[in-house]
């Protein structure tokens, strides 16, 4: 190691690869080596890293105006979700919490965002308020009908946009750079992956309040479950951004391991499946249920293979993660046919309606993505291609379907009306 770092003292990203490889080693022999390459600016800059992660992470105190900040979104979330009981709407004939719960949580993310990137810039701002605002605007003015298909299929795809706005607020509205785009995506896993132990962990000290407010014969599940519970949930995502920018060497350790866990564990799961289905006498093609139920395992194994994806480009020397990814591809992509072939044949017999045009539309999208994942996969393990390719795949792919998400949410209700 001693040797190879001598050599590459001036190549930042071979010493970046050699540290992330085997940290240990890199460590013991850079501080072999150091008197004699001391004289080096890369040198004084490992030095000062290396002798930084040393010290022990402590932790941190509500102190600083990122907290302050922070609260003061978690409050606005809270205030904005609890609208309904402020001002007596009735929930059965409005539906708040469909058409507003998905947007109120991104915009305290987006706040958040913006202010931890200090994007202030007056005119950036001014754009994402506007986007939120004209949303609030549009899907509130929505009709309130419990069965129409193209309006329920906006309350679902409005959350996706707004998750779209927060990205373009992550990534400072730089559409050029698409490595940022690929940060985005490894960011939402930490957020997943943190926000789950966040949530369990309020979820254990929600049953012991009640627990113990139940002994003493105070019954509080109502009013905790109307009043911190719901603005604990919309201020949760928040807390967790905070997490990760001011504890980002441990949220970076976390989410490789459960990508390179979870990757072989979802394959062996899908090939069971797979199997199962066939003795199961289920088809997606005259069980409508079990189609939904087909395209939803297909989007959730394409977001685990993303996720994967851009974790596993931390450390790029796995091999066999690398192959697992690629044989996941294989198979989410024959998953992937068999629904399209079930879709086409519903439609043929059965008409078109916004939510099978929804389902296709979507599933024709993951088509492509696939297709084109598991080439570069496929050049990564057999032709040794470079990781980077597949990242450039995924990022470009992206505005594909935020076209689609808005095609979805203002352009079904003109063309179906609230069919």
């Amino acid at each position: 190691m001693e040797e190879k770092i001598r050599d590459n003292i001036n190549k930042p990203e071979i010493l970046e690869r050699l540290y992330h490889d085997d940290r240990k080693s890199f460590v013991s022999g850079f501080e072999e080596i150091y008197p004699e390459i001391a004289n080096t600016g890369m040198a004084e800059f490992w030095k000062s890293r290396l002798d930084f992660d040393k010290k022990p992470d402590k932790i941190k105190f509500i102190t600083g105006s990122d907290v302050l900040v922070m609260i003061m979104i978690c409050l606005l979330a809270g205030f904005l979700i609890k609208i309904p009981d402020i001002f007596n709407i009735r929930l059965t004939s409005f539906f708040f919490y469909e058409k507003n719960a998905g947007i109120i949580v991104f915009f305290g993310l987006t706040l958040f965002t913006i202010w931890i990137n200090r994007n202030l810039n007056p005119k950036k701002l001014l754009i994402t308020i506007l986007i939120f605002v004209v949303s609030i605007v549009y899907i509130n003015f929505l009709p309130s009908v419990k069965d129409s298909a193209s309006i329920n299929l906006v309350y679902i795809h409005m959350p996706l946009l707004m998750w779209c706005i927060y990205g373009l607020a992550f990534i400072d509205f730089d559409l050029n750079d698409r490595s940022k785009r690929i940060e985005f995506i490894r960011h939402n896993g930490d957020l997943a992956i943190l926000g789950a132990i966040i949530l369990i962990a309020g979820g254990a000290l929600t049953g012991i309040t009640i627990g113990l407010f139940h002994a003493i014969g105070i019954n509080i599940e109502r009013f905790y479950a109307n009043n911190i519970v719901l603005v604990g949930l919309v201020s949760a995502p928040v807390v967790t951004a905070y997490i990760i920018r001011n504890f980002n060497t441990l949220t970076n350790k976390i989410a490789p391991i459960v990508a390179t866990l979870f990757s072989p564990l979802v394959l062996l799961t899908l090939v069971i499946y797979l199997i199962a289905i066939a003795f199961a006498a289920k088809d997606p093609y005259n069980d409508r249920n079990f189609l939904l139920i087909f395209n939803i395992m297909l989007i959730g194994v394409l977001g685990i293979i993303v996720f994967s994806i851009s974790e596993t480009s931390i450390s790029r020397e796995q091999k066999f993660i690398k192959m697992v990814l690629f044989i996941l591809s294989v198979i989410t992509l024959i998953v992937n046919i068999i629904a399209l072939s079930a879709i086409f044949y519903r439609l043929g017999r059965f008409g078109l309606t916004p939510n099978r045009l929804a389902i296709m539309g979507s599933n024709i999208l993951i088509f492509g993505n696939l297709i084109l994942i598991m080439i570069d996969l496929f050049k990564i393990n057999f032709r040794k291609s470079e990781f980077d390719k597949v990242e450039m795949t995924i990022s470009k792919y992206l505005p594909v379907y935020f076209l689609w998400i808005m095609i979805v949410i203002f352009g079904f209700p003109l063309f179906f009306g609230i069919k």
